[in-house]
């Protein structure tokens, strides 16, 4: 049953990711990248990451993906004042995309299948994620909040309007 599962979810992240690549109207192809997201979020429940799920769906399938439709509804993309690209830029997309593909295979390749007899159905809850995160990685994490708030900074005194005083 599990099995079935997997290949379902599995042929609908591929089908759907291909569809964002093939799609023609950019909104559809926001669309079908929401499609993957969920379908990738039930291969994490799948692997009783229910915490990781949520917070996929919320994240990208909710903020990303409000972004992405904004910035696409804002640059008004109409394809006849958009510039052609040459044959030689379509080529270099072509070779760079597959020599990415040939380093992603060699290094799953050499990577080492993890195979587990007793599954921990532990293992993706909350709790322990807490744990880890604030015993093993707590100097780590308190960091990347010293620096999230140093760019909101930033981004506060750059949006800032500079008053004229004459």
């Amino acid at each position: 049953m599990l099995t079935n599962i997997f290949y379902f979810l599995s042929f609908l992240a591929i089908l759907s990711s291909l569809m964002v690549i093939f799609a023609k109207n950019p909104i559809h192809s926001v669309l079908y990248l929401i499609i993957t997201f969920f379908a990738i979020a039930g291969h994490y429940i799948m692997l009783n990451a229910q915490f990781l799920a949520v917070v996929h769906i919320i994240v990208y399938a909710g903020a990303i993906m409000v972004l992405f439709l904004f910035v696409i509804m804002f640059l008004n993309l109409n394809a006849d004042t958009e510039p052609q690209k040459s044959n030689l830029v379509k080529f270099a997309g072509v070779v760079s995309g597959g020599l990415l593909f040939l380093i992603l295979i060699a290094s799953m390749k050499g990577a080492a299948s993890v195979t587990n007899d007793s599954p921990n159905l532990e293992i993706g809850l909350i709790k322990h994620l807490g744990v880890v995160l604030f015993r093993d990685f707590l100097l780590p994490f308190e960091m990347v909040s010293v620096l999230f708030l140093a760019a909101l900074i930033g981004a506060v005194m750059l949006g800032k309007k500079e008053v004229n005083e004459a």
